[in-house]
């Protein structure tokens, strides 16, 4: 059985559910004891700047500021896809706590390792 889950996300305010959801099963993921990461790409980027996802929720009522708190509580890695936040002008300055630049290799590699969802 395979212990590492890895949410990639590649929509943010533009897809409230959808968003909101990724960042909910994640820590349900982490709640269930496995290792989790979340790597945001494209308009996913915009979940990890500071600020950005307080008034996020998804038509469940969940709440995707309250469920990131949660996940930088645990320490879950936050990968944030480098090209696509400097597309968007996100500077490391601007990323959240416990949130960082990642590249497309470690995309791979994780993904290699872990079962993954995708959003």
């Amino acid at each position: 059985m395979n212990d590492s889950v890895l949410v990639v996300v590649s929509c943010g305010t533009d897809n409230t559910n959808r968003s909101t959801r990724a960042i909910h099963l994640a820590a349900v993921a982490q709640k269930q004891g496995k290792k989790v990461t979340l790597f945001l790409l494209d308009e996913g980027v915009y979940l990890a700047k500071k600020g950005l996802i307080d008034n996020l929720r998804a038509a469940t009522g969940d709440i995707a500021s309250d469920l990131m708190i949660h996940l930088q509580e645990f320490h879950v890695p936050i990968v944030v896809c480098t090209p696509c936040a400097k597309a968007r002008q996100i500077t490391e300055n601007d990323l959240i706590d416990g949130a960082r630049f990642g590249t497309a290799v470690e995309l791979i590699e994780m993904a290699c390792a872990s079962t993954v969802i995708s959003l």
